[in-house]
């Protein structure tokens, strides 16, 4: 007799909170070392980035050079969207 148990985990759905990443901005237009807590939730949200990059409200605060170097900082890829 099989199991009718799902057997796949799923994956959890991301919030997409643009507020949470302005612990980022100050690391981002001054080019300080960027937060632990930054990095935490760069990485939590990475999948809402190109939402991000294409909302002229905050496609400046994931494209600018600031802004790369701080994902870079983290590992975090700018998406090609």
């Amino acid at each position: 007799m099989s199991s009718l148990a799902p057997t796949k985990v799923q994956e959890e759905k991301v919030a997409c909170v643009p507020a949470e990443l302005k612990i980022c901005v100050p690391a981002a237009q001054a080019g300080t070392k960027p937060s632990s807590e930054c990095c935490a939730k760069l990485k939590e949200q990475q999948s809402c980035l190109c939402g991000y990059i294409k909302d002229p409200s905050f496609s400046q605060y994931v494209t600018s050079g600031g802004a790369k170097k701080v994902l870079a900082d983290f590992g975090v890829p700018v998406p090609k969207c």
